[in-house]
């Protein structure tokens, strides 16, 4: 499961699709500026999400 923690203040969490409860995997999505943006998606094909924010910044999490 990723963890995503806060480079600031070291608030860390993990996160779970509410529909089947599977751990989000980590990705990066590429936006057409050629730009990428860090996110959680669903295995399952459920959804995506924004990575999570703390202390004004995204949270970061590793790619494995």
């Amino acid at each position: 499961m990723p963890t995503y923690e806060c480079k600031k203040c070291g608030m860390s969490v993990n996160a779970t699709c509410g529909k089947c409860a599977a751990p989000l995997d980590n990705d990066k999505l590429s936006l057409d500026n050629g730009t990428e943006v860090q996110i959680s998606k669903c295995p399952n094909g459920h959804g995506k999400i924004k990575s999570p924010m703390c202390c004004g910044d995204d949270m970061s999490c590793s790619i494995g």
